[in-house]
């Protein structure tokens, strides 16, 4: 190869600007590493909690005496409300809203209801039943010992607490959302008694 050729082929490189690009290639690359690494981070977010972390087995006693578990509500969808029978107003408001839901699907409809009380040591099984008298009968309220409703409180997310006890007056303070679970006893969503019974039995009929 001659020189003249050599030199020739150098300033042909330099005047197309071949050198140069190589750091822009550099920099292309170190771009797209980092939109990659920034697309990993943003789908390691935390998931959202899986629907078994709502509900769980149980052993109580319903209103007629008999011991109920969560097995008894395989095969229908159910809500679930936690409350208690002193409650002055939220807990007969849904437990009436609830009946409305019940009696819109009709008599027939293969669905219920759960009201588990947040206050046993003053609900005992008769209570309940004198007080559930008033609604739906399809609604099976259950009541137990303390060792026995505790454990359910936290596997259904339940927070209560007495409030301003004097002797055996006091109210209890807790959690006032309705669950809705599926014929298989999973976890669905909460459930929207703000609104029209007919709307919100349409939507119960779709998991029946």
């Amino acid at each position: 190869m001659s020189k003249s050729f050599a030199k020739g082929s150098q300033k042909s490189r330099a005047k197309s600007g071949g050198l140069p690009k190589l750091p822009l290639l550099a920099i292309g690359g170190a771009c797209l590493v980092a939109f990659a690494a920034l697309v990993v981070v943003t789908s390691l977010k935390p998931p959202p909690p899986p629907a078994s972390a709502i509900g769980g087995p149980f052993r109580l006693v319903a209103q007629n005496g008999q011991e109920v578990t969560e097995k008894d509500f395989l095969g229908r969808p159910f809500l679930v409300f936690f409350g208690y029978t002193h409650c002055p107003d939220i807990c007969h408001a849904t437990l009436f809203e609830i009946s409305e839901v019940l009696r819109a699907l009709g008599p027939d409809a293969n669905a219920g209801a759960l009201f588990v009380t947040v206050d046993p040591e003053r609900d005992t099984p008769a209570i309940m039943k004198d007080y559930l008298s008033n609604f739906d009968p399809r609604i099976v309220g259950v009541s137990g010992d303390r060792a026995a409703i505790d454990p359910v409180l936290q596997e259904y997310r339940i927070y209560s607490k007495k409030a301003g006890e004097s002797g055996g007056d006091y109210a209890v303070d807790h959690t006032t959302v309705v669950y809705l679970m599926d014929k298989n006893g999973r976890f669905v969503s909460s459930f929207n008694l703000s609104r029209k019974p007919a709307d919100a039995a349409r939507d119960l009929q779709r998991y029946l």
